[in-house]
């Protein structure tokens, strides 16, 4: 029985859909005017693992994350930069589907977007304006929040004892400085919408309300994000859809912890952040995810290199078990003997671990289990059949990747892997770009021997205190799908199919 940690309700509370077969989902995604940080990418990877174990649990999942295409940050950063708001917008929106692919994140089943859905969001701003929840103050239209008896549910902040703070918008025509933002009166070069108010452009707020209401219903199961969140965006989200509606605007409330530089909030405001894309030049995807399922979702976590590289070594112990069942899958032949091993009960840990609030330690913990348990049966037993090797594959397939995304595509430690044609001129571009005496004197030049030449040459990088060589030289690797690993003793490589 899967116990989801309600927000709303601050308990955990048995997880009933509202229809037995489907979860409809919302997650809040990027405004698209910059590459997003690794605190953005925690969200959008818990995210992605609470929909993946809901797929693993037999749901379908209707999967909703927006994309603000317009928004006071989009226009600063195109006037600052001589642009389009447009140009902007796009430039950043094909970044963040590049990024996500990158990280093994899920395609959600839709990405509704501000810009698309004008329409939609000027019809539930008329639906509050004509209930009372709205006025007009000359082309500026705002949500009147002293007419909400219930603002503050989400987040427990009382009406009364809020005053206006840093994410409280304060303009000096509301009503009351809690009152915030449905449609804003045209600016000069701004883009803007024709609407009954006048030209104008949609507020943050109502975007989510529209679209997630838009593509999941009035009522949805499942809403999504981060903890900087729930005041005021989402608690702006509950407002504005319940009044318009009648209805209850969504039955479990999930919010991702922050992800913290030196116990400090990581944030593009404070300057102290790193962009996926730029975590992800470094480590793989799958060590990214493991970093972060390693950490309930709902707590900080502290991020720094030294932590992503001891997820890297735990991820090893993982990788090198699949590969290695993969092997002896492949040479299993007429095996007969199953070990007597109980995978029934790893599933079974597996399952009571996520369905405690999507509990990914533990699961980790039941993973890695699995795994000593499974090489100690390896090492013990002869004449393993193939059916043990598919059932230890499947349970990996299943929880490790299905699940957690954590598994490395199936690789090749073997130095006489054939390499490309393209390959070998993009390696060899390096090789004399890096060191063209040393390369010229090469007696040969096949793959085995300009991987070698180049691991050699990121070593003498390294120990000149060359980084930027170094990185290059690792990451122009990676691009061609070679990956290093690097031990205190030495470094190899994977060649990955």
């Amino acid at each position: 029985m899967l116990k989801i940690y309600n927000t709303l309700t601050r308990t955990k509370e048995e997880f009933k859909p509202i229809n037995p077969d489907e979860v409809t989902m919302y997650v809040c995604g990027p405004t698209v005017y910059d590459y997003f940080h690794l605190g953005n990418a925690r969200s959008f990877i818990m995210a992605d693992i609470i929909r993946r174990y809901l797929e693993y649990s037999g749901y379908n999942v209707k999967f909703a994350m927006n994309l603000t295409d317009i928004d006071d940050k989009i226009i600063n950063k195109a006037n600052k930069e001589h642009k389009e708001a447009k140009e902007v917008s796009e430039f950043f929106t094909n970044a963040f589907f590049e990024d996500i692919q990158k990280l093994k994140v899920k395609k959600a089943s839709v990405y509704p977007q501000a810009t698309t859905h004008i329409g939609d969001i000027i019809a539930l701003i008329k639906s509050l304006e004509e209930k009372g929840f709205a006025y007009n103050i000359d082309g500026n239209v705002f949500y009147d929040v002293a007419n909400f008896k219930e603002y503050g549910k989400l987040s427990g902040k009382k009406t009364d004892e809020l005053e206006v703070g840093a994410r409280v918008e304060e303009n000096k025509e509301k009503r009351n400085p809690l009152d915030f933002s449905l449609w804003k009166k045209a600016k000069p070069g701004e883009p803007s919408w024709d609407s009954s108010w006048g030209k104008g452009r949609p507020g943050w707020h109502i975007e989510c309300s529209a679209m997630s209401c838009k593509h999941l219903g009035e009522s949805f199961d499942i809403h999504a994000g981060g903890n900087d969140l729930i005041f005021p965006h989402h608690e702006n989200e509950i407002a504005q859809s319940e009044a318009s509606t009648g209805k209850k605007f969504v039955n479990y409330w999930i919010h991702f912890g922050f992800l913290n530089i030196n116990e400090q909030k990581m944030s593009k405001s404070l300057g102290n952040f790193f962009t996926a894309r730029e975590v992800v030049q470094k480590f793989p995807a799958e060590v990214i995810r493991m970093f972060l399922a390693q950490t309930h979702y709902g707590g900080p976590l502290n991020f720094n290199d030294e932590l992503l590289t001891a997820a890297q070594k735990g991820l090893e112990k993982i990788a090198n078990a699949y590969e290695r069942i993969n092997k002896c899958l492949n040479d299993a032949g007429t095996g007969t003997n199953n070990a007597d091993f109980d995978f029934t009960r790893y599933h079974n840990d597996f399952k009571a671990a996520m369905d405690d609030d999507f509990n990914s330690p533990q699961a980790v913990a039941v993973i890695f289990d699995f795994v000593r348990d499974i090489n100690r049966a390896i090492d013990k037993e002869l004449n393993l059949s193939a059916d043990f090797f598919k059932n230890a594959r499947k349970f990996l397939d299943e929880t490790a990747e299905g699940v957690l995304g954590i598994v490395p595509p199936l690789a090749s430690a073997d130095a006489a892997v054939e390499l490309s044609e393209e390959v070998i001129n993009n390696l060899s571009g390096l090789a004399k770009e890096v060191n063209e005496s040393s390369f010229a004197a090469l007696t040969e030049k096949n793959g085995s021997s300009l991987v070698d030449f180049l691991i050699a040459e990121r070593l003498g990088a390294k120990k000149n205190r060359n980084f930027a060589l170094s990185d290059k030289i690792r990451d122009t690797l990676k691009d061609n799908g070679i990956i290093l690993q690097d031990t205190k003793e030495s470094t190899t490589y994977k060649i990955v199919k």
